[in-house]
C-alpha cells in the first residue's frame, strides 16, 4: 500500500513538472513573439522564479500596466543580488516606479543603478517656475471607443489612429484590434466634441497592419503616415515588426500611389512623420543604425521634385540613449516631442526645443500640467497657437486630449555653493555678486552658514558672478542665460586663499595672514627707502598687482633703544614711507593702510637686555593682509 502511494506521488510530481515545463515553453514562445497578453496569463501561474517574474513584469510593462509590472519587478529587485540585474531591468523598474508615482524610490534606482541623479521633487518645483505655459486638458475621445491617439490636421477635419473597429483582428501584443486611421470633425465652442467619425479608405486601412500618425501637406493632397510591414525580421532571435512611413497622394478624392518613402527600410523602423511649416523638411523617429538610443528623432530635406535627402540625426540636445518619438514642428520652428530618456514624471513626457543658429537647443520638459506619470505624446498645435491636441494613456487607455495653454509668469535665478578650493570646506560670509555684461552690479548676497547663494536673473542675458571672501582670491565665472531649458544654473564657486596660492603668504597662530618678505632695513633714525628695501618692496608691488582686490596694512616696528614717543613717531614715518613707495609704483592708496607700532610689539621680548641680533629681529616691517 505504501509503495502504491509513493508511485502515485511520484507520478503527480512528474506530471506537474511536465505541465510546468510545457507551460513555461509556451509562455516563452509567446513572450518572444510579443504576444504579451497571453504570455502574462501563463507566466502568472508559473513558479515565482526571478526569470519568470521579470518576464511577467515585462508583459505588463510593455502594455503600460504599471501597477501589475511594479509588483512583479519589486519581487525581482528584492530577491536578486543587485549585481545580477541588468541595466535594462533597472530602467524598466525605474519607469514603473515613476508610473506608479513612487518617485522617491525611482530617484534612488536612477541614482544608484543608472548613473543618473534625479530629484523629482526639485524638478517639479523648478518646472513650475520656468515652463512657458500652463495647460488645461479635456478628453476628446473618451466616448469614441477603443484607444485613440495621434491627431493630424487635414483641412477642417482631424485624422487620428484608433482601435475602435472591433471587427478588426486582434493584435497579439495587447489583445486589441489593429489600428486604423479615422477622420472626424472637432466642434467649436465651450463643449468640444469629436463628431462625424469615419474610417479612411481600405487603400489606407489594411487588414492585420497598423496605420497611425498621419500628417498632411497644406494643400491636403499628400499624406504621410506610419504603417507596419507584414514581414517580420529576426533581431537577436526576436521577431520584430518593422514600421515604415508611407506616402499617399489624393487623386480625384481617393488616396492613391501609396508607397513607403525612399529612406524607409525593411530592417529598421521609420515612423511618426511631421512636416515643418514650409514643408521643406520631414521629421520622424527611427531606430536606424545611426541612433544614439532605441529611437531618435531625425529629419530629411524634402526637395521640389518630391525626393528626399539623407536622414539627419538631431543630436544629443534632443536624443538620448532611450526613446525620442512623435516630433511636431510648430510655425515658429519649435520642436515638440516625447522622450522617456530625459528627466520627467513617468513614461513618455512632452518636451520642447527652440532653434538658435540652425541648431535645436537643450529640450525643456513642459511640466506637470501636461505631463503625467504615464505616456504623454503626439503634441500638435492647432490654428490658434495656444490650443491643440496631445495623446496620453493617463486614464488607462490611449486618448486624445485638447489643450488650452496659458502663459506662465516665469522666474529665473542662478544658485550655487561657495567652498574653499583646496580643503573643500564651505565658506560662510562670502560675498557673491552678480554683474551684467557691462560689469554693473545686478545683485549681491552675503552667504550664510550653509554657504549657498541664490540671485535673480533674466532670460537671454550675459552675466558674470563673483565670490569674494577676505584673504581669498576672488573667483569670477561668466555665463549666459537662455530660454532653452537649462535656465537654472548651479555654479559652485571654489575660491582659493592667498596662503594656498602663494608661498610667501602665511598665517600666524592667531589667524592673521602675512606676506613674508625679506626684512626692510632703515638707517638709524631714518625712514627713507634704501635700494635694498626697494627691491623687497618691488616683490610686494608685483603681488598686489596680481591680486587687485588684495588690501594690506603696512606695519613698522622699532627696537627699544630710544624713548617710547621717539620710536612710535619713527615707526609711523617708516610705515608711511613704505606706503608712498607702493603708491608711486601704481598701487591705489585705497588698498593700503600704514601703522607705526614703535616698540610695543617685539618679536623677542628681551627689553633692555637684547643682543644686537634680537634688536634687529624686533626692528622690522610687516605686511598684514586685511582682505
Amino acid at each position: 500500500m505504501k509503495t502504491l502511494k509513493l508511485y502515485i506521488l511520484l507520478a503527480a510530481l512528474i506530471t506537474g513538472t511536465l505541465c510546468f515545463s510545457q507551460s513555461s515553453k509556451k509562455a516563452n514562445i509567446l513572450y518572444e513573439n510579443k504576444a504579451y497578453v497571453e504570455a502574462a496569463e501563463i507566466f502568472s501561474s508559473l513558479p515565482k522564479t526571478a526569470e519568470n517574474l521579470e518576464k511577467l513584469g515585462d508583459c505588463y510593462y510593455y502594455n503600460s500596466e504599471f501597477e501589475k509590472a511594479y509588483k512583479a519587478y519589486k519581487q525581482v529587485y528584492n530577491a536578486k543580488i543587485n549585481t545580477e540585474l541588468t541595466e535594462d531591468f533597472y530602467f524598466k523598474y525605474f519607469q514603473v516606479l515613476k508610473g506608479t508615482k513612487n518617485y522617491e524610490k525611482a530617484d534612488e534606482i536612477s541614482t544608484q543603478h543608472l548613473n543618473d541623479t534625479i530629484n523629482t521633487h526639485e524638478l517639479k518645483e523648478l518646472l513650475k517656475r520656468i515652463v512657458p505655459y500652463k495647460y488645461e486638458l479635456k478628453n476628446l475621445t473618451e466616448d469614441v471607443g477603443g484607444s485613440s491617439f495621434g491627431i493630424g490636421l487635414h483641412g477642417d477635419k482631424v485624422v487620428f489612429a484608433s482601435t475602435k473597429n472591433i471587427e478588426n483582428p486582434n493584435y497579439n501584443w495587447n489583445g486589441k484590434p489593429y489600428l486604423d486611421l479615422y477622420e472626424g470633425v472637432v466642434s467649436k465652442g465651450d463643449d468640444i466634441t469629436l463628431d462625424s467619425i469615419q474610417p479612411l479608405s481600405d487603400a489606407i486601412n489594411t487588414v492585420k497592419q497598423h496605420e497611425s500618425n498621419a500628417v498632411f501637406t497644406k494643400d491636403g493632397k499628400t499624406m504621410y503616415f506610419s504603417r507596419n510591414l507584414k514581414k517580420r525580421i529576426d533581431l537577436d532571435s526576436t521577431k520584430i515588426a518593422v514600421v515604415s512611413i508611407f506616402k499617399a497622394e489624393l487623386i480625384d478624392d481617393e488616396w492613391k500611389n501609396i508607397e513607403p518613402v525612399s529612406f524607409s527600410s525593411e530592417t529598421y523602423s521609420t515612423m511618426h512623420p511631421s512636416l515643418n511649416s514650409d514643408e521643406t523638411r520631414l521629421y520622424f523617429s527611427s531606430d536606424m543604425p545611426s541612433t544614439l538610443g532605441s529611437f531618435d528623432i531625425f529629419y530629411v530635406d524634402v526637395y521640389a521634385d518630391h525626393t528626399f535627402g539623407a536622414p539627419i540625426n538631431l543630436g544629443e540636445n534632443i536624443n538620448t540613449i532611450r526613446r525620442e518619438q512623435f516630433p511636431f514642428i510648430a510655425a515658429d520652428s519649435t520642436l515638440y516631442f516625447s522622450s522617456n530618456g530625459k528627466h520627467g514624471f513617468g513614461g513618455l513626457d512632452l518636451f520642447a526645443s527652440s532653434v538658435s543658429n540652425n541648431e535645436f537647443l537643450d529640450a525643456l520638459n513642459l511640466g506637470e500640467t501636461i505631463n503625467s506619470e504615464k505616456d504623454d505624446f503626439a503634441f500638435v498645435i492647432a490654428d490658434s497657437i495656444n490650443t491643440g491636441y496631445i495623446s496620453s494613456n493617463r486614464s488607462g487607455l490611449d486618448n486624445i486630449y485638447t489643450f488650452k495653454r496659458i502663459e506662465n509668469e516665469r522666474t529665473y535665478f542662478i544658485e550655487g555653493l561657495v567652498t574653499d578650493k583646496v580643503t573643500g570646506k564651505i565658506l560662510p560670509n562670502t560675498t557673491v555678486t552678480l554683474f551684467d555684461k557691462d560689469g554693473n552690479v545686478i545683485a549681491e548676497q552675503l552667504v550664510g552658514e550653509d554657504g549657498r547663494y541664490k540671485l535673480p536673473t533674466q532670460p537671454s542675458q550675459k552675466y558674470s558672478v563673483e565670490g569674494f571672501q577676505p584673504k581669498y582670491i576672488p573667483q569670477l565665472e561668466f555665463f549666459d542665460t537662455n530660454d532653452k531649458g537649462n535656465i537654472e544654473f548651479n555654479i559652485e564657486l571654489e575660491i582659493e586663499s592667498y596662503k594656498d596660492a602663494e608661498e610667501i603668504v602665511t598665517d600666524d597662530d592667531e589667524g592673521n595672514t602675512y606676506i613674508e618678505l625679506e626684512n626692510i632695513y632703515f638707517d638709524f633714525a631714518k625712514w627713507d627707502i634704501k635700494p635694498q628695501a626697494a627691491r623687497t618692496l618691488d616683490v610686494l608691488v608685483a603681488l598686489l598687482t596680481k591680486y587687485p582686490r588684495m588690501e594690506i596694512q603696512l606695519g613698522a616696528h622699532t627696537d627699544s633703544r630710544a624713548g617710547y614717543e621717539f620710536n612710535m613717531d619713527l615707526s609711523e614715518k617708516r610705515a608711511r614711507a613704505t606706503l608712498e613707495y607702493l603708491v608711486e609704483n601704481g598701487i591705489p592708496r585705497t588698498r593700503l593702510t600704514s601703522k607705526g607700532y614703535g616698540e610695543t610689539k617685539p618679536l623677542v621680548p628681551c627689553g633692555e637686555n637684547c643682543t644686537e641680533t634680537e634688536f634687529s629681529i624686533n626692528r622690522r616691517c610687516e605686511f598684514l593682509i586685511l582682505r
